[in-house]
C-alpha cells in the first residue's frame, strides 16, 4: 500500500480508502482500493461530495482501529468554507460503517446537499493484481435495487451469488442513477445556525456461501469498542519486559494485530475456528506456512493460536493427488481461497498445496505444541495425520528417493515452493535462476526438526517405539548428509539450494539462520554461520538482508534478494539463541526493534534492505503487506529468544 492509502482490518475483511475516505474504484496493484471480504470487492466506488463537488481535507485520514478525517468543502481566504464534516469509518466482520457529522459554520439557517456514490463490482482480488493476467467471465448478471434507506448491488454468475447492501439513518432523500453502475445516495440536510446533523451508512457484504446471520455495528464507534475489547483480550496477561519498554510496545502491537488478522476456518469435525490470515491487503486468507510460523512465535504466550491452526491444516489435508493444486496425500495445503475465480478453479489456490515446507512445519508445531501445553489428546486426535505428514516427506517430498525435500516449479501457480517463493528468489550468486528440480536448504532444516519432533511425539503420546526410533535415524541421517552435501568450503557458508545434479546454488542468503533454529548444523557450523550473519554486507542494521550485498544478485528493493523480512530475522534471532550466540542475537532483535519503533511499533511484512549506516530511518518495501501475522509475532519470537535484554 502506499501513503496515499489507509488500511481498516478486521478478520476476513478489510478496506482500503484514500486521504478523504473515499473509495476511487479506479486503483489496482499497489493502488489497491475497496471493501473487500472473501476475496471480492464489496465496494469498488464510495465518493462523497458536498454541494456537488468534492470536499477537501484538512486533516486527512488517520488510521488505527478507525478511520477519521476532517473534511470542507472547496473555498477561498475570503469565502471560509460554509460547513465542516467530520468522516469516521470502521470495518467489521463482513461490514463497513460510516458516520458523517456536518457542523454548520454559519449564523443562519444553511442547506448542505451532501451525496455519497456507491458501486460494487464484486471484482475477484486476482484480476487486480499488477501481473497482467486476465480471466474469462461469461453470464455475468448484474442487479441494482432501490430500498427505501439505501440500494442493493447483486452478481451472479452461474451457481455464484453475491450481494451489498448498503443502507442509511436517516434513509436518503433519494437514490439517483449515475449513467454507470453506480448509485447516488442524496440528502438536503436543513442545518440551524451553527448547527449539526449526522447520517450514518451501513455496507453489509455477502460473499458466496456465506450462512452466517451477521450484523452491521450501530457506528464505528461502537465497532471501535468492540474491536479493542478483542484486542485486549488477545493482549492480556502477557507480560511484557519491563526493562525494555521498545519490545514491550511491539509485543503489545503485535498481539493486537493479530487479534485482528483471525480469519475463519473449521476443523477436522467441522467446527469453527479462528486462525490467523497471512496478511493484508493481498493474503487475508489462511496460509499454510505463514499461520504455522505465527504460531510457532506466538506458542509461549497464546497457544491456543497454535491448537485452531493444526486442526485447520489438518482438515484440509491432500488425500489425493491433484495436478491442478499440486497436492498429493498427506501434504499440508500452502494457501486457502474463496473467491469467485477458485471456485470456478481459474486459479487454482481454492485450496493449494504448492509449498515444499508447509508439511515438516505443520509436525514442528504439533510437536512444540504438545511439548508446551503436555496437551497429549491432540496429539493423539491428529496421530493420523501427523503420520501422512511424514509418510508424505518420505514418500512425495523426496527425503527416501532424492534424500531431500525437493520441488519443481509449478506451471500456472508458484515458480518457487520454499518461503522465498517469489521467481528468481533461488538464485545463483551472479543471480542465475535455478531450473528443474530444487532442494532448498531451510525446508531440509524444518524436515529434521519435524522428523525429531514427531519421534518425541511419537514416543510419549502414540506409545509407538518403533516408530520413534525409526524417525530418530532418518533425521540423524538427513543431518550428515546435508552438512556433506551442502556445505561450500570456499565461503564456509551452507548453500542456498541444490539443484536437481546435487550442484551448488551459491548464493549467500538468509536461510542459513533457519538451519539454526531447526538445529540441523553441527555447533562448529552454526558458530560460524550466526557470526556471518552479522557481518556488515548481511546485516543492513535494520535486521539480516535476504542476500549478501556485494553479491550481482542482491538488490535492496527486491522481494527475497536482499530485503529485510521481520519473520526471517524472527527465526535467526531464536536460531542465534539456540547456538549460544546470544550477543548476535541481542543485536538482530535491538535492529528490529528499533525498526518497529521507528514504524509506529508495527513490523511491515518486509524492509528494503538499505543500510542504516547511509539511511537512519527503515526504508519501506513499496508491495509489502501493510499488517502481515508472521511480523505481528516477530516481536514475541525476539522476546523468547532473549528475553528483556
Amino acid at each position: 500500500m502506499t501513503d496515499r492509502h489507509h488500511l481498516l482490518v478486521y478478520g476476513g475483511t478489510f478496506a482500503a480508502v484514500g486521504d478523504r475516505g473515499d473509495i476511487s474504484g479506479v486503483g489496482s496493484g499497489t493502488s489497491l482500493e475497496g471493501l473487500f471480504v472473501r476475496d471480492a470487492r464489496h465496494l469498488s466506488r464510495w465518493q462523497l461530495t458536498v454541494d456537488g463537488a468534492v470536499p477537501e481535507a484538512l486533516t486527512p485520514v488517520v488510521a488505527g482501529d478507525t478511520t477519521s478525517c476532517v473534511l470542507v468543502p472547496r473555498g477561498g481566504r475570503n469565502e471560509p468554507p460554509s460547513c465542516t464534516l467530520f468522516r469516521e469509518q470502521a470495518v467489521g466482520d463482513g461490514s463497513f460503517v460510516e458516520t458523517l457529522r456536518v457542523v454548520s459554520n454559519r449564523p443562519v439557517p444553511t442547506t448542505v446537499r451532501l451525496a455519497v456514490t456507491a458501486d460494487a463490482d464484486f471484482t475477484d482480488q486476482f484480476e487486480l493484481r499488477s501481473d497482467h493476467r486476465t480471466y474469462a467471465k461469461s453470464g455475468i448478471v448484474r442487479g441494482r435495487q432501490v430500498l427505501d434507506d439505501g440500494v442493493e448491488f447483486t452478481y451472479r454468475r452461474g451457481e455464484w451469488r453475491s450481494c451489498t447492501t448498503v443502507t442509511a439513518d436517516p434513509a436518503p432523500d433519494g437514490v439517483e442513477e449515475t449513467g454507470t453502475g453506480a448509485r447516488r445516495l442524496v440528502w438536503a440536510l436543513e442545518l440551524e445556525p451553527h448547527g449539526s446533523a449526522e447520517v450514518t451508512l451501513r455496507v453489509m457484504a455477502r460473499p458466496h456461501g456465506e450462512k452466517r446471520a451477521l450484523r452491521v455495528p450501530r457506528s464505528p464507534a461502537a465497532l471501535s469498542e468492540q474491536l479493542l475489547a478483542v484486542e485486549g483480550e488477545f493482549v492480556e496477561g502477557v507480560a511484557f519486559p519491563t526493562g525494555w519498554p521498545e519490545l514491550a510496545a511491539a509485543c503489545a502491537r503485535g498481539l493486537a494485530d493479530l487479534a485482528s488478522l483471525q480469519v475463519p476456518a473449521v476443523g477436522p469435525d467441522g467446527e469453527e475456528l479462528r486462525v490467523p490470515a497471512a496478511g493484508a491487503p493481498w493474503f487475508l486468507a489462511l496460509l499454510g506456512r505463514d499461520a504455522l510460523l505465527t504460531s510457532l512465535f506466538a506458542l509461549p504466550y497464546r497457544p491456543q493460536l497454535a491448537s485452531s491452526t493444526l486442526l485447520a491444516l489438518a482438515a484440509s489435508q491432500a488425500t489425493e493427488t491433484g495436478p491442478h493444486a499440486v497436492s498429493q496425500p498427506g501434504k499440508i495445503v500452502h494457501e486457502v481461497r474463496h473467491g469467485e475465480l477458485a471456485h470456478f478453479q481459474q486459479v487454482p489456490y481454492g485450496r493449494y498445496y504448492g509449498s515444499v515446507d508447509a508439511t515438516p512445519l505443520f509436525l514442528v508445531l504439533l510437536g512444540a505444541y504438545v511439548e508446551q501445553t503436555g496437551d497429549s489428546a491432540l496429539a493423539r486426535r491428529l496421530e493420523g495425520n501427523a503420520r501422512a505428514a511424514v509418510d508424505w516427506m518420505l514418500d512425495h517430498g523426496g527425503l527416501s528417493s532424492r534424500g531431500y525435500l525437493v520441488y519443481r516449479s509449478d506451471q500456472g501457480g508458484l515458480s518457487n515452493q520454499n518461503w522465498k517463493d517469489s521467481p528468481g528468489a533461488i538464485c545463483s550468486a551472479d543471480g542465475t535462476r535455478v531450473r528443474g528440480t530444487v532442494m532448498a536448504a531451510g525446508a531440509q532444516g524444518y524436515a529434521y526438526d519435524a522428523l525429531r519432533r514427531t519421534a518425541w511425539v511419537s514416543r510419549t503420546s502414540w506409545g509407538d517405539e518403533t516408530y520413534s526410533a525409526l524417525l530418530e535415524q532418518a533425521a540423524a541421517d538427513l543431518r550428515d548428509r546435508f552438512q556433506r552435501d551442502f556445505w561450500m568450503r570456499d565461503a564456509c557458508f551452507p548453500a542456498l539450494a541444490l539443484d536437481g545434479e546435487g550442484r551448488h546454488v551459491d548464493a549467500i542468503a538468509s536461510d542459513a539462520g533457519h538451519l539454526l533454529w531447526s538445529g540441523l548444523l553441527d555447533k562448529e557450523y552454526g558458530e560460524v554461520v550466526g557470526r556471518r550473519l552479522l557481518e556488515p554486507d548481511f546485516f543492513s542494521g535494520w535486521g539480516v538482508r535476504t542476500l549478501a550485498s556485494g553479491q550481482a544478485a542482491y538488490h535492496p528493493l527486491s522481494y527475497h534478494r536482499g530485503s529485510v523480512w521481520p519473520h526471517d530475522n524472527a527465526l535467526i534471532t531464536l536460531g542465534l539463541a539456540r547456538y549460544g550466540l546470544h550477543d548476535e542475537a541481542r543485536a538482530v532483535a535491538h535492529a528490529l526493534v528499533d525498526a518497529a519503533t521507528a514504524t509506529g511499533h508495527r513490523l511491515p511484512e518486509v524492509l528494503a534492505g538499505y543500510g542504516r549506516d547511509t539511511q537512519g530511518v527503515p526504508v519501506p518495501y513499496p508491495h509489502a503487506c501493510v499488517r502481515e501475522s508472521r511480523s505481528a509475532a516477530a516481536p514475541l519470537a525476539l522476546l523468547t529468544a532473549v528475553g528483556g535484554a
